[in-house]
């Protein structure tokens, strides 16, 4: 099991969570699997080993009707996980020559909710009769294909509990081990050293090219490995109100305040029609002629427009205010009058007790308990008022104890009635004590906030027709010149902006900041779109997205342009090293300090467990080279993290010998406890993937 060395250097993935993944997509997917078809196309390949379209479009709808709220790409990708991971571990099932009986078997299905619950195969006592299991498929046999379909996902899944079982059992840490934590902790070096620190030289003295920062990723693939990507350059002609059509809204919003003369056809005869201010039923007229129908809440003056919050608060009952603009609306409204405490603010402390529906109690007591403990809080909030924010911090079992407490604003009959009463019944400054179905509660009063209610006509403020026509011709335009002209001369010369370049994977979805516009992403992969291809995208309530490929990246490794601000410093460091490195020669330390105009420092009692020493952090390698020098031997030059160092060792101080490592073997198996969980990762990087999906329009 060549992978198993591998296992420290992975990311963690939790071997329990892979299980409950693998055992409810598998249930799921063999409920509704389909049959594939001689002429089915691969979606991908693992290990050259097939991933049938046909079936994982099965796999995919099954998902996307499961009632997870998940999008087609979503739905594609979780489906892909998975079948890449059952596709890696059936393998090692097979390698190993996994076998599961029948007692395993119907273990698993046991743990399926439907069959290990199921009232049909429940005996008496109420466990599960295998008996009972058996009679019912025999005696119905049109579900034996449903049994065989669960039998197969059971025998998967008792195959892996094994497998599970196998990577945990071959993981272990011994004696030895054991020995070289306690000696790495305990062991101590004394030293001299001389450093050429990276940060002396100027950035700008070394430079590093992009064919050096992709050299430097190739012999490190497996950090750097990357799905293809493209990067797409565009222009956003955003489908937004002019000047014009925003004046209009304000003049027809302005007109409803007087009344118009309107001809009546029935009558033929002119009919005069009330306005906002004069308005018989200001309700009906907002109903009748605003964008927004009425609500009758108060609402407080922080939630008003802030440049009108002052005039619309303050509006006397039945006058009338505006135009004002309030985001994308212009509104004109009528006050009917105001209303005090529409909201409230308050903290509070709540101490729980055995049997209310509290999950974070702090700890366990009983009711008469909890009310000693409250009073003798609200004892000393009285004390000392300004202590409720660290008594709440430190005794709530509320999660607002993170927050001192604080509640926020909330208006009437938000809360249980006794807290309700409580802060809306007493005045600002007030604390008291209160019991609710979940405990006790100290609560303080921090504000109140008085309402108004306003009966308002809003009209959004949209792109008329014309408008809307003249947008999309311009951009019509500049996608068929763009064919023939530079992109970004053509944005200049019309006056538009090209947006930073987006750099995107085949089965991404979002889209820099316009969103979910995965269509522009599956175009940008389609065979035809090579770097230079343009198209145009008309997007839902946002424009049109003139798009242009700038370049594919087909090498499987992270673009330069993400990498860099990684990779560069490390090379520009190896690069420093150099500079440095040329200038660290002298007989001695000293004469070494001299030449680099540095001086000889020293560091004592410095460990392996943890080499930190000066100012510089941690470097492990210049501690590591201390330790292996002998008394009073110096170095060559090191490259550490932080520069080039040379060391002379001045002592050595072995800690005393042991018996036995038992505290660190114990130590170490608490730092590996979970290392069984990156086989799966460790399994993927050494895998040969071909991911084909982009291709299926997904």
């Amino acid at each position: 099991m060549a992978v198993l060395a591998k296992i420290r250097k992975r990311s963690a993935l939790l071997i329990s969570a892979i299980a409950l993944a693998l055992f409810a997509f598998i249930i799921q997917d063999l409920i509704g699997k389909g049959g594939i078809g001689q002429d089915s196309k691969d979606v991908g390949t693992v290990n050259d080993k097939d991933i049938s379209f046909e079936d994982f479009r099965v796999k995919v709808s099954n998902v996307e009707k499961s009632g997870q709220g998940i999008t087609a790409t979503q739905a594609a990708n979780q489906v892909w996980d998975q079948e890449v991971s059952i596709a890696l571990l059936t393998s090692e099932f097979d390698k190993l020559g996994l076998r599961a009986g029948e007692k395993h078997l119907i273990e698993v299905l046991k743990a399926d909710q439907n069959i290990g619950s199921n009232p049909m195969f429940l005996n008496a006592a109420g466990l599960f009769d295998l008996a009972k299991f058996k009679e019912y498929f025999k005696a119905n046999p049109e579900q034996a294909q449903f049994l065989q379909e669960r039998e197969k996902s059971a025998e998967l899944n008792a195959k892996f509990q094994m497998y599970n079982t196998l990577v945990k059992a071959a993981l272990y840490t011994t004696e030895a081990e054991g020995k070289l934590k306690y000696e790495m902790e305990a062991n101590k070096v004394n030293f001299a050293y001389v450093a050429g620190l990276y940060s002396t030289i100027k950035d700008s003295q070394v430079k590093v090219t992009d064919a050096e920062i992709v050299d430097f990723m190739k012999k490190n693939e497996k950090k750097y490995k990357a799905d293809e990507s493209r990067e797409i350059e565009y222009v956003l002609l955003e489908d937004k109100a002019s000047a014009q059509d925003e004046a209009d809204v304000k003049a027809k919003i302005v007109a409803l305040l007087s009344g118009s003369v309107v001809y009546n056809a029935k009558t033929a005869k002119n009919d005069t029609v009330a306005g906002f201010r004069t308005a018989a039923n200001a309700i009906d007229f907002v109903n009748s002629n605003s964008d927004v129908p009425y609500d009758s809440t108060f609402i407080a003056k922080k939630s008003l427009p802030a440049t009108d919050a002052d005039q619309l608060f303050n509006l006397a009952p039945g006058a009338v205010y505006g135009p004002y603009k309030f985001g994308n609306y212009y509104c004109i409204s009528k006050s009917f009058g105001k209303r005090a405490n529409v909201n409230v603010k308050a903290s509070h402390i709540l101490i729980s007790y055995e049997g209310t529906q509290v999950s974070n109690k702090k700890e366990k007591r009983t009711k008469e308990q909890a009310l000693a403990k409250a009073q003798a809080i609200l004892a000393q909030v009285n004390a000392n008022p300004d202590s409720f924010m660290m008594l709440a911090y430190s005794n709530s079992d509320d999660s607002s104890s993170q927050q001192g407490g604080d509640l926020g604003y909330f208006g009437p009959n938000e809360m249980v009635k006794p807290f309700n009463d409580f802060v809306f019944g007493n005045p600002i400054g007030k604390v008291g004590l209160v019991e609710t179905p979940f405990g006790f509660h100290i609560i303080k009063v921090t504000d109140k906030q008085d309402g108004v209610r306003l009966a308002t006509v809003a009209q959004k403020i949209e792109p008329s027709e014309a408008t809307s026509d003249k947008i999309f011709t311009q951009a019509t335009q500049f996608e068929m010149d763009a064919a023939n002209k530079d992109f970004a001369q053509l944005a200049k010369e019309m006056k538009l902006t090209v947006a930073s370049p987006v750099t995107v994977t085949g089965m991404e979805e979002n889209f820099a900041s316009l969103g979910n516009q995965r269509a522009i992403i599956r175009w940008a992969f389609e065979d035809d779109s090579k770097v230079g291809a343009i198209k145009r995208f008309e997007l839902a309530n946002i424009g049109h997205v003139i798009a242009r490929v700038k370049s594919i990246d087909d090498s499987g490794l992270v673009p330069v342009s993400q990498a860099r601000a990684y990779v560069e410093p490390i090379l520009k460091n190896k690069k420093k090293a150099e500079l440095i490195k040329a200038k660290m020669t002298g007989s001695s330390l000293e004469a070494i300090a001299k030449a680099n105009a540095a001086k000889v420092e020293q560091a004592a009692n410095i460990t392996m467990e943890n080499p930190v020493f000066g100012l510089v952090g941690a470097e492990p390698k210049v501690v590591g080279t201390a330790f292996s020098l002998a008394t009073n031997k110096v170095s060559a030059p090191i490259e550490g993290v932080t520069g080039v160092y040379v060391v002379k060792n001045l002592s050595t101080v072995k800690a005393p010998a042991l018996k036995n490592h038992t505290a660190y073997v114990a130590k170490l198996k608490q730092q590996t406890a979970n290392d069984a969980g990156r086989i799966l990762p460790a399994l993927k990087a050494n895998a040969t993937i071909e991911d084909n999906r982009s291709k299926f329009n997904y």
